[in-house]
């Protein structure tokens, strides 16, 4: 029998500020209501919806130098991926990257407030709309 996904850590240098900002980012990722998050916790934590995993916020000493090896794909569930990262660029997000096709295919790389990069995708709805 293999393994159950528990965590994903998120290396960061500040742990509280990073989760209240992807408090904002997620649909239903809030603080565990048994272990709520305080300022002067040594890590903070994300639980998500039902079999979601959760998202520790660690922090580290040292800075964030070369592009992530694991990221955050994100797909908007009530209005475009444009509109969405709108809305991230206005809670302190970063475009990073736009690798959007002349079809409207394609995703957009936005960066965190402390440099993680994570991806934005076409919603549900722009996927089934006829080309």
């Amino acid at each position: 029998m293999g393994s159950h996904f528990d965590n994903l850590t998120i290396d960061c240098d500040d742990h509280y500020a990073l989760m209240q900002w992807w408090k904002q980012v997620l649909d239903g990722y809030d603080d565990d209501p048994d272990d709520p998050n305080n300022p002067g916790d040594p890590a903070s934590a994300l639980v998500g919806p039902t079999g979601s995993p959760r998202l520790l916020f660690m922090p580290v000493p040292e800075a964030k130098t070369v592009k992530n090896r694991l990221h955050l794909d994100l797909r908007p569930q009530d209005r475009t991926r444009d509109e969405e990262v709108e809305r991230i660029v206005g809670l302190g997000g970063t475009v990073y990257e736009r690798h959007v096709k002349d079809d409207g295919s394609g995703w957009v790389t936005m960066l965190d407030p402390e440099g993680n990069e994570f991806c934005v995708e076409r919603s549900t709805a722009e996927r089934e709309e006829p080309a």
